[in-house]
């Protein structure tokens, strides 16, 4: 068996048993294809991209749906929660249900206090989003965490020297990209979207294909757009475009997400 050099961080939020037109809604059938895939390709003979498995803001159907499916299959993902959302907000995760996901060996991380872009944050709200996100988590489920995810993969100089002062030695993005095993500080992801299809993951992961790098250029080209645009005028196109639910168990979190289509 060839030993896989690289990853490919993929990046889910919510399942649902049935399909949606909301984009960051992925039926359950569909992960549950996809995890035996990445079971395939993690074990195959050839070179190729390893796939990792995250999921942001703690939306309870990780527990309800994705992790039999992770379990029975033997794969261990990054679960990044909202700490400010835990037991507070309807659909998400509360404590204990945190906790039994961790026991079951799922990998916990933080995703800020509110969901608040991070650039957009005072010093005192960087602490609050950084620093009390971490201990809060690390205080409820007796285990260290070193691991965040930046909402909306928004970050600056600024943002990332305040995550690295408030503890964390790892920061995953937004930014679709090839990442080295084991994996560095800075480490991107590829949002999964619903429409997505077997089809086009089995593309995605072939040596040679040219997916990867297609969607890094789309990622620069929103990037660009952000900047042009701003923060809330390009939320409310995002929202437009992706079919965005006005009282979607998502809701606020999935509104500054920064998706990264296909097509």
């Amino acid at each position: 068996m060839t030993q896989l050099s690289e990853s490919l961080y993929l990046l889910y939020h919510e399942l649902r048993p049935r399909r949606s037109d909301y984009s960051y809604v992925v039926e359950t059938a569909a992960f549950e294809k996809q995890c035996d895939l990445f079971l395939k390709l993690r074990s195959r003979k050839e070179p190729g991209l390893f796939p990792e498995v995250t999921f942001d803001d703690g939306h309870v159907s990780n527990l309800e749906f994705a992790l039999p499916i992770l379990h029975s299959r033997g794969i261990q993902a990054w679960f990044f929660i909202t700490v400010g959302w835990t037991g507070q907000r309807p659909h998400y995760m509360d404590w204990q249900q945190l906790r039994t996901l961790h026991e079951a060996g799922q990998q916990i991380g933080a995703h800020g206090w509110t969901h608040t872009l991070l650039t957009h944050c005072s010093p005192a709200e960087l602490q609050k989003e950084l620093a009390e996100a971490r201990l809060t988590l690390e205080d409820k489920l007796g285990t260290s965490i070193t691991t965040m995810s930046l909402p909306g993969g928004r970050a600056n100089s600024r943002v990332i020297q305040a995550c690295r002062d408030a503890g964390y030695t790892q920061i995953f993005t937004s930014a679709p990209k090839r990442e080295p095993r084991p994996a560095g500080a800075m480490i991107g992801r590829l949002n999964v979207r619903g429409d997505m299809t077997l089809e086009w993951f089995e593309q995605l992961f072939e040596p040679k294909s040219s997916v990867l790098s297609s969607l890094g250029r789309q990622h620069q080209m929103k990037t660009a757009a952000k900047a042009l645009l701003g923060d809330s005028l390009y939320e409310k196109l995002w929202g437009l475009v992706n079919r965005q639910e006005t009282e979607t168990s998502m809701g606020d979190a999935t509104a500054r997400e920064d998706s990264a289509h296909h097509q």
